[in-house]
């Protein structure tokens, strides 16, 4: 199955010479939606974690089946402000300014071993983040892993080091 097939394209958005990659169009079709969450799962065999991260909002969509098909715990990297217990926070850079993700800081322990999951990887800004976030409680990042990777913007290089997978590259 030719996943990119059933992701739309929209020119011009959020703003003229972006082409957004739009997987509303992927999570409705069953059949594309179960591909993409076993291709994305399939990158993870042989690794040894204890738990999947993913962050608000997409993130949560692919880590949630992927930790419960594995058996593995899920943690929510949250924007600022939205978790209710003590944090640890990283500030990261977007598009036209920053943003704040967020973790409950007792939601992975040192030593604990972790793979993070999300939709897309651009600029790495934000799984850097994450990184970050993770290696500051003593835990370790084993793997990253995308449904999607735009390649043009070079974010897997904010990622060297360490092991980063995607299904579908554009």
């Amino acid at each position: 199955m030719e996943l990119k097939d059933k992701i739309r394209a929209i020119p011009d958005y959020p703003e003229k010479g972006v082409m957004f990659r739009d997987i509303t169009t992927l999570l409705k079709d069953a059949e594309g939606l179960v591909e993409a969450v076993e291709r994305m799962q399939k990158n993870l065999e042989g690794l040894e974690f204890d738990l999947v991260l993913g962050p608000e909002s997409r993130g949560f969509i692919f880590g949630m089946p992927i930790a419960y098909n594995l058996k593995k715990g899920f943690i929510p990297i949250r924007k600022k402000g939205k978790l209710p217990s003590e944090v640890v926070s990283r500030e990261y850079s977007l598009e036209y300014g920053t943003a704040v993700i967020e973790m409950h800081k007792d939601a992975v322990c040192p030593g604990q071993k972790v793979v993070i999951v999300d939709d897309l990887l651009a600029t790495g800004g934000t799984a850097k983040a994450i990184v970050d976030m993770v290696e500051s409680v003593g835990a370790e990042v084993v793997s990253l892993n995308f449904l999607i990777e735009l390649d043009f913007l070079k974010g897997r290089e904010v990622l060297k080091g360490y092991k980063v997978e995607t299904a579908i590259h554009y």
